[in-house]
């Protein structure tokens, strides 16, 4: 039919129909269409002329190609294309950008473009290397929003076709009911009829709403054989009323749902054919008759590999190929002898088994695929950044969203998910099946501080013995189970001592399990079901490691329900939804809205311009938004000369953000509990200041810097005497019962001399005006004031009270009681006051002489437990499922108190000018309700409610000397700030 009378035709119909059924826009898309079909009908007609019968035949092969075998097999991949004309290849095993290159190559040789094909079914990471895996479809089946599928199919389709290909052998919608299957199992949504066709569905949507090909297979269904069809011939014996309600329900969803290709199993089903030995494959009843005719499908019929022995043990080469036609299958994948099949269907065609109108209508189906995959107008891939896009932030995303998704919780007695309580409690991990620390345990050290174990495959009886002793001193043990093979098979693999150990583990009133591997599994621990807390991952990659410890902890959720059933204890469906999102969790900028480019570009070049330009040897960044760690790394290292490079782990002296990180939530507390008002004088909670001139200042006004105190008061320099020796009474080389307290290594203060700081701050003069004037002068009187109210220990206190249930261990005064110096980053080269290099313990002078706790300064500590502290100010005062603070007297500490005095501070926290200033305290795009503050030794914690940012910034600047400003002439930490808002992919 001419392009002529097809759009006589449609424009006809339209005229029957009528104006009560089509408005304009519907009339101009019948037009449009039918001028694409008359386009494509030209395309095929015009190469399908050009072929001879050979090649005609040849069109209907797909070969199978590898990047990764060498010149040899690409000559015979070439001679393929060049002589026999084929119409396509199914790639294997290699890399994308090797598979890239030869596609190129191929095509360019192609007299007929080839339709590029491959196995992915979880993904371009199934067969290529450096790609992403995408979860296995077992795992999908828990995930309850179809649409993430449908999501991660699109991207998929993107993958496709930044690769050259255009066609997907995806999904699996076998049914797999069968617990002992071989060859499916975890490949497919599940044991349900309709979890697997709505998912399939999805899938097969997702990528064929991109321009990609996509199939549904194993038909007529392998979900239920213990046989694996790469090495023998499966018989299946179910009735057909059985595989019609069951098996076949998914493909007929999917048949429905318009999916562009099915792919037939190598089974003998004999209640379909009976013919003894014939795989479904080879048998007209099953793919004419059943496929075609009964079911209606019109797209393209592609069988499984003709080289597996469910095929080629009772078929020869050529002999099963001419079969496959006469069967009714358009497209051949991955014959034995390509060459050989063709001559095959040569004689057939002579001797009359098959016609030249069979080899034409399957001929024209492919090639109508081809133009339908955007063949008539093909072009070369491009290798530029091709693995860069194909591990793009996108595909990165939807992969963890589709784990996050999935993770299933079966056992929550008790609510023991997520932990709670972390300051009354001692927890240990244990990875079972795993030698070395693992993503799991790594990611729980991120949320309290705990040790951790590890049962390697081969650990001897006595070795578990051990460490069962060890775990008994434990209030919580958090155990791993892991897989031992690449792929998650239902075998167990463990011996009977590790089985032992994980029942005996379960059994315990203080175990949360978390299983890394196949369903099936759990059907091998018998007591498993015992545990109080039972997670299931379905399979073992990073991400599933490390959501599952999030969930654990709730920096995120759960709802993802058991796709079959594994005996009486787990049922199919079965999960518990639990909430999420009480404490930080860690994910990618995207799924929060920003660009991870623009985070990682700029402020990577920021911080190693400070680090070139010798503004900081090295720094900490951390970004998180709505509760999501975002961007957290670390740059350079601990010194200029240094070769340890700044680790996550690694403490910061915090400088003045002591100021809004210790004293002053317990002030907030204290207001709370109605022990402290900010309307009180200092008298009143310093009684020896009465009469003087700050008896009477108000506590309002000097946590907003505007009591006309002093700035600060250089206690150090009293104690040296003009000879350059230290004054009696002040500070000894050695310690003694009069001089306890090291300042540093060699150098010990008098015990009474905290007295003489507190009479300097008490005769300090006032400043002439009450203006906004930073002072941190009371900050050296808070922790003997809190003490006075709480009649505790003020670093007790505070520990007890806020970095315990936290989780936040490594805010700690004084670090070097606590950790090794190499995990603490050196600041100044104190020459003058203390005459070493400052390493361990605090910078400030005066902290210092402290004893090392002060609230003006003193604290240490990493990026990540800062930002902790500061969720939970973000938070208002709520934090891990814990209030700490009432959200009023949280909101009033992060106010401005005196905007008509042209003051910008909040109570203690800094806050943005009351009008931008450019290279200023904060960043332009910081909102009015932000707050924080910053350090002398080059440190920022920040946080803005209005857009549920926290920002921490560590780094060390004042190494080896405070002389070097050039952080600040960089505005490094404010431009880092500017940089997150900038990201908001709504710019």
């Amino acid at each position: 039919m001419n392009r002529l009378k097809i759009k006589c035709l449609c424009l006809f119909s339209i005229f029957l129909l009528g104006s009560h059924f089509f408005n304009a826009k519907a009339q101009i898309k019948v037009i449009e269409d039918a001028d694409k079909m008359v386009a494509e009908n030209h395309w095929v007609d015009s190469v399908y002329n050009q072929l001879t019968q050979k090649q005609r035949i040849a069109q209907l092969f797909m070969a199978a190609a590898y990047s990764n075998r060498g010149a040899d097999h690409e000559k015979e991949i070439l001679k393929l294309i060049k002589d026999y004309h084929i119409g396509g290849l199914i790639f294997f095993q290699g890399g994308p950008v090797r598979q890239a290159g030869l596609t190129n190559k191929y095509q360019k040789a192609a007299k007929v473009p080839l339709l590029i094909a491959i196995d992915a079914e979880w993904g371009l990471g199934m067969r290529l290397d450096s790609t992403v895996n995408f979860p296995y479809q077992m795992t999908l089946g828990a995930i309850q929003n179809d649409s993430l599928i449908y999501e991660m199919g699109w991207q998929l389709a993107e993958n496709f076709k930044r690769m050259g290909m255009h066609m997907n052998f995806a999904p699996v919608v076998d049914v797999n009911n069968n617990p002992s299957n071989p060859v499916i199992n975890y490949r497919s949504f599940g044991e349900n009829r309709f979890n697997v066709a709505s998912k399939g569905l999805a899938y097969v949507r997702g990528m064929q709403d991109n321009g990609v090909l996509a199939t549904a297979k194993h038909f007529p269904g392998h979900g239920d054989t213990g046989t694996d069809s790469h090495y023998d011939l499966p018989v299946i014996k179910h009735s057909k009323g059985r595989l019609d309600s069951l098996e076949l329900f998914p493909f007929k969803s999917l048949i429905d749902g318009g999916v562009s290709s099915v792919m037939i199993a190598h089974m003998n089903v004999l209640s379909l054919d009976s013919t003894k030995n014939l795989p479904s494959t080879l048998s007209r009843p099953i793919v004419t008759d059943l496929l075609k005719k009964d079911l209606g499908f019109k797209g393209l019929v592609v069988t499984d590999a003709m080289n597996m022995k469910g095929v080629t043990k009772h078929f020869k080469v050529g002999e099963a190929d001419v079969r496959a036609i006469e069967a009714g299958n358009d497209l051949l994948e991955f014959t034995e002898n390509i060459p050989k099949a063709i001559i095959a269907i040569e004689e057939s065609i002579k001797n009359g088994r098959i016609t030249r109108e069979d080899i034409e209508k399957r001929c024209k189906k492919l090639l109508r695929a081809k133009y339908r995959a955007g063949l008539n107008q093909l072009g070369s891939i491009d290798l530029t950044n091709l693995v860069e896009d194909l591990n793009s932030p996108s595909v990165r995303l939807i992969n963890r969203r589709l784990t996050r998704a999935s993770l299933t919780v079966l056992k929550n007695e008790n609510k023991i998910i997520p932990v709670k309580n972390l300051d009354k409690i001692k927890v240990a991990s244990i990875s079972i099946g795993k030698s070395k620390r693992t993503d799991f345990q790594k990611t729980l050290s991120q949320y309290m501080e705990m040790d951790h174990y590890q049962l390697g495959l081969k650990s001897s009886a006595g070795s578990i013995q051990q460490i069962q002793k060890k775990l008994a001193s434990y209030d919580l043990v958090i155990a791993g189970v892991h897989q031992v093979r690449k792929r998650p098979s239902n075998n167990n693999a463990y011996g009977p001592s590790l089985i032992k150990f994980i029942n005996e583990l379960a059994k315990s009133e203080k175990t949360i399990i978390s299983v890394f591997r196949n369903a099936y599994t759990l059907d091998k621990y018998k007591d498993i079901s015992k545990a109080k807390g039972l997670v299931l991952t379905y399979q073992e990659s990073r991400d599933a490691q490390e959501l599952a410890a999030q969930l654990i902890f709730g920096g995120t959720g759960a709802s993802g329900k058991l796709p079959v059933s594994i005996n009486d204890d787990f049922k199919l469906g079965d999960g518990l939804n639990v909430k999420g999102s009480i404490r930080l969790g860690y994910t990618l900028p995207e799924e929060m809205g920003m660009d991870s480019e623009t985070l990682n570009l700029r402020i990577d070049s920021l911080v190693e311009k400070a680090i070139e330009l010798k503004a900081t040897p090295g720094a900490q960044v951390l970004i998180a938004k709505n509760g999501q760690v975002v961007f957290h790394k670390c740059y350079g290292f601990h010194s200029y000369t240094d070769t340890i490079p700044v680790r996550k782990k690694d403490l910061y002296d915090m400088a003045s953000i002591t100021k809004v990180t210790t004293s002053l939530p317990i002030l907030m507390k204290l207001i709370d509990e109605e022990k402290f008002n900010l309307d009180d004088p200092l008298r009143k909670y310093w009684p020896s200041f009465k009469g003087t001139n700050k008896g009477d200042l108000i506590f309002r006004d000097i946590l907003a810097h505007q009591a006309q105190l002093k700035p600060w008061i250089p206690y150090w320099e009293s104690t040296i005497k003009k000879n350059g020796g230290f004054k009696p009474k002040t500070l000894k080389k050695d310690s003694s019962a009069n001089y306890p307290i090291k300042v540093a290594d060699g150098l010990f203060l008098h015990k009474h001399y905290k007295k003489k700081i507190y009479k300097a701050i008490k005769k300090s003069p006032l400043e002439a005006q009450k203006k906004y004037k930073y002072s941190g002068l009371v900050f050296y009187l808070l922790p003997e004031i809190i003490s006075n109210i709480t009649n505790e220990d003020f670093e007790s206190y505070l520990y007890g009270n806020f970095y315990k249930p936290l989780g936040a261990s490594t805010l700690v005064y004084n670090p070097y009681k606590y950790f090794p110096v190499e995990q603490v980053v050196p600041t100044e080269s104190d020459f003058p006051f203390r005459k070493v290099a400052i390493h361990g313990r605090v910078h400030d002078e005066g902290a210092a002489m402290m004893g090392g706790i002060s609230s003006n300064a003193g604290l240490f500590g990493n990026a990540n437990d800062m930002a902790k502290l500061f969720q939970m100010y973000l938070n208002m005062g709520e934090y891990g499922g814990k209030r700490y603070v009432s959200e009023g007297t949280f909101k009033e500490f992060t106010s401005y108190q005196f905007p008509e005095n042209d003051n910008r501070r909040g109570l203690g926290f800094d806050k943005p000018s009351l009008e931008y200033v450019p290279n200023g305290n904060a960043a332009k795009d910081a909102s009015a309700e932000s707050f924080g503050h910053t350090g002398f030794t080059g440190t920022r914690a920040w946080a803005d409610p209005k857009h549920g940012l926290v920002y921490i910034f560590l780094s060390n600047r004042v190494h080896p000397t405070r002389a070097n400003t050039r952080l600040y002439q960089l505005n490094t930490r404010t431009d880092i700030e500017q940089v997150i808002y900038d990201s908001f992919l709504q710019h």
